[in-house]
């Protein structure tokens, strides 16, 4: 069953390339929204479990603040080393306005 949280209202989610961060019961998770479509990830280093969204973002790539791992923002998936394990990514609906992400696919 899924268990949709509110993360924004989407007229309220003015700058494109600065993800929204939403604590849930699973952890931090960043959404971004890329090309007009949103998605999101755990916000987790698989390779050190230091956070990524204050990294700096390269297309649909999120790059790591501390180490450098790359990671798709579309879908989780470890890209370079020193990551080499996916990190959990999240379905994204637009519903009455609001971003809201499922914590519970």
């Amino acid at each position: 069953m899924a268990e949709w949280i509110n993360v924004v209202a989407e007229k309220e989610w003015q700058v494109t390339d600065t993800p929204q961060i939403v604590q849930s019961a699973v952890g931090a998770i960043a959404v971004f929204q890329l090309d007009g479509s949103y998605f999101a990830i755990e916000d987790v280093c698989s390779h050190d479990g230091g956070e990524l969204a204050s990294g700096r973002c390269e297309g649909d790539q999120i790059i790591c603040p501390r180490h450098g791992a790359r990671f798709c923002i579309r879908n989780g998936k470890a890209l370079t080393p020193p990551a080499y394990e996916d990190i959990e990514s999240f379905p994204v609906r637009v519903h009455d306005g609001m971003v809201q992400v499922d914590i519970d696919a």
